[in-house]
């Protein structure tokens, strides 16, 4: 049987495709360009307006920023609307299909982290940090945890559920959490995944924490990193 020829949506005069049946190849014909798989990951917690993705992503220009989401939104990936008034802002967001993207990043990101050459003090947006969070959890170490931690992130607020072993995090108020982090995303992952004390950062202004200590104490250590590679010689 002959398999028909599909039409690729249009993504602009630069962008090649690999012309091969493979998913990963395809994959990469949707989302391997520069920058467009980050774009997605700042949009994996809800929707954004432009400046807010250029906030999360401090090395790319607007004029790249605007041809990656216009190639995401042509694969289906991405969808632009305008938010009801008294707003009335355009934002981007995923669409479902979009959002069935985040294994990819989780496993990306697990993979990656074993690198020798992973330089964690480098920038680190919130969404870094909260899909960090959902890919290191241990299941084990959270065992017997039930509890709601708030992270305030400048001005962006999550609320983080622990339960079952499993951490939920959605977009929202972070009232009535048993335990709240306020700092950069940095400072927090410093303390999660570089081992600072807690009551350091707390001194150097860095990061505060309100509500049960010794659950801060817990959850920090909640997210342990995979063994690195060893280093070619």
């Amino acid at each position: 049987m002959k398999l028909e020829k599909v039409t690729k949506p249009s993504k602009g005069p630069r962008h090649r495709w690999y012309d091969d049946a493979c998913g990963t190849a395809h994959a990469l014909d949707l989302v391997g360009e520069r920058w467009a798989l980050l774009v997605m990951r700042e949009l994996m917690f809800g929707p954004k307006r432009f400046s807010d993705l250029r906030a999360g992503l401090p090395g790319i220009s607007a004029n790249v920023l605007t041809q990656r989401l216009e190639g995401l939104e042509a694969s289906g990936l991405v969808v632009r609307r305008k938010l009801p008034p008294p707003s009335g802002a355009n934002v981007y967001e995923l669409t479902d299909w979009g959002y069935e993207s985040e294994p990819i990043f989780q496993v990306l990101g697990r993979w990656a982290s074993r690198s020798p050459a992973h330089d964690p003090s480098l920038p680190f947006s919130a969404a870094s940090l909260l899909l960090s969070l959902r890919t290191m959890l241990d299941p084990a170490r959270a065992e017997g945890l039930d509890a709601r931690i708030g992270l305030r992130l400048g001005a962006e607020t999550f609320v983080a559920h622990l339960a079952d072993g499993r951490i939920r995090i959605v977009t929202g108020p972070v009232d009535g959490a048993e335990l709240t982090f306020t700092g950069t995303p940095s400072a927090i992952a410093g303390a999660i995944y570089g081992g600072q004390n807690l009551a350091s950062l707390e001194e150097a202004g860095v990061l505060a924490i309100e509500g049960d200590r010794a659950l801060a104490e817990r959850f920090v250590t909640l997210f342990p990193l995979p063994r690195k590679v060893a280093a070619s010689t």
